[in-house]
């Protein structure tokens, strides 16, 4: 240090790796400086502040109300102290001191880390634990971690502490003894939850993590001033020797497992009725199938024999109402006498008769020969068919008429193929059964074309 007017200039910088706040004491004879100047500065001192810190001076009682002054010198800084960056001090000193040239003055300097983490390491003892299921059994409880803290306020940190007589392993002590009783809060609270059980709480290590944490950034604001970056929770660990644990474990264990039974056999009934419903509309659906190609049968063939019916019950009228009427008009033989009028009314009536039924014949056949006609050139009804089908050695189906033109298509379905469906007895090939009726037919191979004679030859002359 450099000597000026008498004493010792002052190089006022921190050196320390970990802390929040320290004072700064400058380095005096003790002989010729008894304690009272401990906090005296000399005007031209070296100041040197890092990046991430700052320096706070401390003037006692200088203010116009009798509080203290303070200036604030913000990192990075290295230079000498004067009126120009410490513009209380021309405040301050007086002309005892030659108008703030060279005298010493006296205030209190304290460095603040703005940057550097600060980490604390807990551990809570064992205390007790309700299960909210079970609130007579008791289980202790203990859990151990981290927390990094650092100061990005410094205004309200110096607010909540002294500065004048910090010391970091007592504020340290402090930390641990509020974050005891806020991490019992938290778990404590879990376990009470109805969906949480005192067994699983060492499996929620992340979980009481993050609780833990956005519970004490808030009160570690208030109470310390400081900022809490992470909470840690290694680990949470119950006391499995007490009582209380060795009797909800057998409990939770005896509900687990009977849940868990109760569950696997609701999965095999539901399994067995879902089979049974498949297998019943499997067997409603063929029987609805069977049905419908019957009725469709019933319906062609009534169509087809409807006209040759309704000509059949046209003659037998016919036949009735000519003998009818030849009744009425025959000759009167009982009386001896002939009715010619009869007769000739009967002749007419019969001839008129025949022309008419004549018409109705040749009409009746008319007709049918049209309905036989229209149905030999309609295409023969597709049959309600469902099938299973063999492909690639895997049964599938059942497959309706659609979708058996679908595999045909597709080339999955051949005539050599095997197929099944209900009534059969055993698997057969599909061209053995009605899906052959499916399957495009092919024109046969066109004849060869004949041969051409081979003319004659011509007989040789003599000339």
């Amino acid at each position: 240090m450099a000597i000026f007017n008498g004493g010792m200039m002052n190089v006022i910088r921190c050196d320390l790796t970990e802390y929040i706040v320290w004072k700064w004491r400058p380095q005096v004879n003790e002989s010729n400086d008894p304690g009272q100047r401990s906090n005296f500065v000399r005007w031209g001192s070296s100041l040197r502040v890092k990046d991430g810190e700052m320096a706070i001076f401390v003037y006692r009682g200088s203010g116009s109300d009798g509080h203290d002054n303070q200036d604030v010198i913000m990192g990075p800084y290295d230079g000498t102290i004067e009126t120009a960056n410490l513009p209380v001090i021309s405040r301050i000193i007086g002309l005892a001191y030659g108008g703030g040239q060279g005298g010493p003055f006296q205030a209190e300097i304290y460095f603040v880390n703005l940057q550097g983490n600060n980490q604390v390491l807990f551990g809570i003892p064992f205390f007790d634990v309700f299960d909210s299921r079970y609130p007579d059994l008791a289980v202790p409880v203990s859990s151990r971690g981290t927390i990094t803290f650092n100061l990005t306020d410094y205004q309200s940190f110096i607010k909540l502490n002294r500065l004048t007589d910090f010391n970091m392993m007592d504020f340290k002590n402090q930390i641990r003894s509020a974050l005891t009783k806020y991490m019992k809060h938290v778990i404590i609270n879990m376990a009470g939850d109805k969906d949480m059980s005192v067994i699983r709480l060492e499996s929620k290590i992340l979980e009481i993590s993050e609780n833990a944490q956005k519970y004490m950034a808030k009160r570690f604001a208030e109470d310390f001033g400081v900022n809490l970056k992470a909470l840690d929770v290694e680990a949470v660990s119950l006391d499995k020797n007490s009582e209380g644990y060795i009797q909800l474990k057998g409990l939770t264990f005896g509900i687990v497992s009977r849940t868990t039974q109760a569950q696997a056999d609701a999965n095999i009934r539901n399994m067995e009725q879902m089979q049974e419903w498949n297998s019943e509309n499997v067997r409603a659906t063929m029987a609805i199938q069977r049905g419908e190609m019957q009725r469709a049968q019933r319906l062609q063939t009534e169509t087809s024999y409807l006209g040759a019916h309704a000509l059949d019950q046209q003659t037998e009228v016919g036949k009735q109402f000519a003998a009818s009427m030849g009744q009425s008009g025959s000759m009167n033989v009982g009386g001896g006498q002939m009715n010619p009028a009869g007769m000739m009314t009967g002749m007419m009536m019969g001839g008129a008769m025949g022309q008419q039924m004549a018409g109705m014949v040749n009409q009746m056949g008319q007709t049918v020969n049209q309905s036989y006609q229209q149905a030999s050139q309609m295409p023969p009804q597709v049959p309600q068919i469902n099938y299973y089908v063999l492909i690639a050695g895997q049964q599938t189906g059942p497959h309706n008429a659609m979708q058996l033109r679908q595999l045909i298509a597709s080339g999955q379905l051949t005539p050599d193929t095997y197929v099944w469906k209900a009534g059969m007895a055993s698997w057969d090939f599909a061209k053995n059964t009605e899906v052959n009726t499916l399957f495009p037919s092919t024109p046969p191979m066109p004849p060869a074309p004949p041969t051409p004679p081979v003319p004659p030859t011509s007989p040789i002359t003599n000339s």
